[in-house]
């Protein structure tokens, strides 16, 4: 859905619109400074002004105020054709997502994720705002029919959570599970000293990004994209197969890492899997078989093709494992018919095959506790086929 032109004036416009008026502008003039591209009035609008069909009781603005509107104008954003204040919402919209993408991409911070996720929601926010402003939607927190004030007695506007579960959000089911695995985060990260992060939250935060940027496209317009403003991101790292084990659910505190797995336990595989909760893609070494290909940082792969198969086999499959206990070990090695398999066995064959060792990748430490991973089992099977015993 395009963004709709808007046909209302704002309360300051229609006091401006009568300031103007009072200093004899020809209608046709004072039209012409309020009609833009991202917004059309319809010129009847400034005669019923006029002639007090509409807006009576709006007074007009004072001198320093035409003054100061006059002085301004045509205060838009040329890139967008934005109207500083009257797009106000959607430009801090814009504004905040762009400043926490420069952000996480800054070198040398130590807290990126955490700033992404907060500037991210206030620019979630900004956009929810401006959707509810354009629809009529009144999103003010309202207490028996009576508006709640703040402490200094402004507005209480809704938080990003009351916009998303609004009957009246456009919003889909994968991307609100995004935001609340992303909000939930932030609660847990709030006020405390996290360690970093960023690799183990790098898909929901990619995910943050696109959905945000298509939403604006879908809700608003094409236009209003941020591809222009936010080039691809370099870096300087590479991963090795050993490196790549590692880092995934290292270091993570307990609270998150409890957090994640909660979150993650209340979505099916299907809404796990989806784009839109989580984006993740595989960076390949590549010889292109075009010269002019050659110097592509980024190949789109069609889904269903054997390209596509081929990444996911080198790198998808990876990110968040599943994890198990050695009693959870034990009991899959049980069920595949290894009956006589137990807990002291596996001590033993993990010491035995020194299976801790994290450059093996066969399990990782989350907050003192070590889990296993799929291929820990496999080898634990493996072993046992070829005769192992204790």
């Amino acid at each position: 859905m395009a963004r709709r032109p808007g046909k209302t004036l704002e309360k300051w416009e229609v006091a401006i619109v009568k300031a103007m008026l009072q200093k004899n502008y020809v209608p046709q003039d004072v039209h012409a400074y309020f009609s833009r591209p991202t917004r059309s009035v319809n010129q009847a609008r400034i005669s019923q002004i006029k002639d007090g069909k509409m807006h009576v009781a709006v007074k007009p603005a004072s001198d320093v105020e035409l003054d100061a509107f006059l002085n301004a104008w045509p205060d838009i954003d040329p890139l967008t054709g934005l109207h500083i204040k009257g797009d106000e919402l959607l430009i801090k919209a814009r504004e905040a997502m762009i400043a926490a993408v420069h952000t996480f991409n800054s070198a040398g911070l130590f807290f990126r994720a955490e700033l992404f996720i907060v500037t991210s929601v206030i620019a979630w926010t900004y956009l929810m705002h401006a959707y509810y402003k354009r629809e009529g939607v009144d999103y003010r927190y309202k207490k028996a029919g009576v508006v709640q004030k703040t402490k200094h007695g402004a507005d209480k506007y809704w938080e990003l959570g009351q916009c998303l579960t609004h009957g009246g959000s456009p919003i889909e089911k994968g991307i609100v599970d995004n935001l609340s695995f992303l909000t939930e985060i932030r609660h847990e990260i709030e006020h405390q000293s996290t360690a970093r992060v960023d690799d183990a939250l790098s898909a929901k935060l990619q995910a943050c990004c696109i959905n945000f940027n298509d939403t604006i496209k879908t809700l608003f317009g094409k236009e209003f994209a941020l591809e222009k403003r936010l080039p691809i991101a370099l870096q300087f790292v590479t991963f090795d197969g050993g490196q790549r084990a590692n880092l995934v659910g290292q270091d993570l505190p307990a609270n998150l890492a409890t957090a994640m797995d909660d979150f993650h336990n209340g979505l099916s595989e299907a809404e796990q899997a989806d784009p839109k909760f989580r984006y993740r893609v595989a960076f390949v070494p590549k010889v292109a078989g075009k010269a002019s290909n050659s110097d592509l940082a980024v190949e789109f792969v069609k889904p269903g093709t054997p390209e596509a198969e081929s990444v996911e086999r080198v790198l998808l499959k990876e990110t968040e494992r599943p994890k198990y206990l050695p009693t959870a070990i034990v009991a899959k090695v049980k069920a595949a018919g290894f009956t006589q398999f137990e807990i002291y066995d596996h001590t033993q064959l993990v010491d035995q095959l020194n299976a801790r060792n994290a450059g093996k990748g066969y399990g990782v430490d989350v907050a003192g506790k070590w889990y296993w991973y799929e291929g820990w089992f496999e080898k634990v099977i493996e072993k046992l086929e070829e005769g192992w015993t204790r």
